[in-house]
């Protein structure tokens, strides 16, 4: 952070964040990527991690590997007030099982948003507008997991009702850390052409093409960049910020939200915080994106519970 800001020291542990957000005048963390899975799915998604080396050329341990009940507990020590329960489906027939399993872990731990995913699927238009019926406050897809284009004709209505319910998207969309069929900006493109209003948050910036994303957050109000693993030593080896890029993140302040990855990352949850911190955007900066932005995002208009 620059020496004119003032600001309180980085954390360097996650008990040091705390302390660090009451320094910043912050009731707590916004964060709006954060993982749980039915224990099957997420036994696997650690299996794949596992093999980091073979996917990704770098080892990538998970740091968080403990059970559902502790990791609550570690992100309510961290300070996420309101926990994303972000998943999502890989082939045909898993969204469905996947959205009641969300529905009903929200349900049974009050501080979980109401999350869910789709996939271009029959039956993917019913499930969103019962979803949304039902309190919906976050979404996510995963373009490169999923091997699905944003643009699919199957999901046009459905983006059509999250867009007029202003539920934001959570959408892993980048070609980094790994590249699929169907990632990068020009799909994405042309979805926000056929619905400007959705409220899209394009997952790790849309790494690494920083620039590209960037580009249409400043085209159509609605569409933000998270800042998962963005920044942090790990990152850096495989997707590195250009220090050009760091002045149009001071600029689009208000359309940055964060976002961790949790559990799912190869260190401490503070190193997060400690990167974004380094920037040297300013306290202001920091405030709105460690807890405004995104708690702004989750807040229903249409006053339905927010979890």
């Amino acid at each position: 952070m620059s020496g004119a800001d003032h600001g309180p020291p980085a954390p360097r542990t996650d008990g040091e964040v705390p302390a660090y957000l009451r320094a910043l005048d912050l009731p707590g963390l916004a964060d709006l990527h954060v993982h749980f899975h039915p224990d099957r799915l997420m036994d696997r998604i650690w299996a794949y991690f596992d093999e980091g080396e073979r996917h990704y050329g770098v080892p990538w341990p998970i740091h968080y590997r403990t059970g559902v009940e502790e990791r609550l507990r570690v992100l309510a020590e961290l300070g996420v007030r309101r926990v994303p329960a972000l998943t999502y489906a890989h082939k045909p027939g898993m969204a469905e099982g996947l959205n009641a399993w969300c529905r009903d872990f929200a349900h049974e731990h009050e501080q979980v948003l109401r999350c869910a995913t789709i996939y271009p699927e029959p039956g993917v238009t019913e499930q969103v507008r019962e979803a949304v019926a039902d309190g919906l406050q976050l979404v996510k897809v995963h373009l490169v997991v999923g091997d699905l284009a944003p643009d699919d004709d199957r999901l046009h209505e459905a983006w059509g009702l999250l867009a007029q319910a202003r539920v934001p998207v959570v959408m892993h969309a980048g070609h980094g850390p790994r590249a699929g069929r169907f990632s990068g900006p020009e799909g994405v493109a042309r979805l926000l052409a056929d619905h400007p209003d959705l409220t899209l948050v394009v997952a790790h910036m849309g790494m690494p093409d920083y620039d590209a994303f960037a580009d249409l957050v400043e085209r159509y109000e609605r569409v933000h960049l998270d800042t998962t693993m963005v920044g942090t030593d790990f990152m850096e080896r495989l997707a590195p910020v250009p220090p050009r890029f760091l002045g149009r993140l001071a600029e689009l302040r208000s359309r940055v939200v964060l976002g961790s990855d949790f559990p799912n990352i190869p260190y401490p949850y503070a190193h997060q915080l400690e990167a974004l911190d380094r920037w040297g955007l300013g306290v202001d900066w920091l405030r709105d994106v460690l807890w405004h932005n995104g708690n702004r995002l989750v807040d229903r208009p249409d006053g339905a519970a927010t979890g």
